[in-house]
């Protein structure tokens, strides 16, 4: 089956998530930002995993994309990386789905890094997006923790994306 694992990043958290999520898929999935994942690379795909970053308790906005440009927070290790388009804009753009090469749904999958006590969440959102599209949700969201604001991701939380990664593929088979 091939998979995508579409990410949102800021400063590498989801990113990281992203790729151990695909390498739990398997070899014939591929992580990219929401620049590389083009309408070409969507063709024949049996499973979109979509994920980003909490940001002001949801799904980074173009607004709080344009806040984070304007006021970076000087106790980040470094600026936020913008030059991707948001998850909500690539949302939005993303063809309605129609069905695998065998003749199934193409379903899909959301994750979130954040805060264990985070309030809000970005995934449940992507879910509801994708659902809207035509998109059959496959799994229950899964939220990637960070230490800190800025990260690292925490001890653990790779190897957990790459299981629930291989889980995903399981079940999607």
């Amino acid at each position: 089956m091939k998979a995508i694992v579409v990410y949102e990043s800021y400063w590498g958290n989801t990113a990281s998530v992203a790729k151990a999520i695909a390498e739990g898929l398997g070899p014939e999935a591929k992580a990219m930002s929401t620049a590389e994942a083009k309408a070409e690379e969507l063709q024949g795909i049996g499973l979109i995993v979509a994920g980003s970053p909490i940001i002001a308790f949801s799904l980074p906005s173009e607004k709080t994309r344009n806040g984070m440009l304007a006021k970076p927070d000087k106790k980040a290790p470094s600026p936020p990386d913008l030059s991707h388009p948001s998850m909500r804009a690539w949302l939005v753009a993303l063809p309605k789905a129609g069905v695998s090469r065998g003749g199934a749904a193409v379903r899909a999958a959301a994750f979130e890094t954040g805060f264990k006590l985070s309030p809000g969440g970005s995934a449940g959102k992507i879910l509801k997006m994708l659902g809207e599209m035509g998109y059959e949700p496959m799994a229950k969201k899964q939220r990637f923790l960070v230490k800190g604001s800025y990260g690292p991701m925490k001890d653990g939380e790779l190897d957990r994306a790459k299981a629930w990664g291989a889980e995903l593929a399981k079940t999607a088979k």
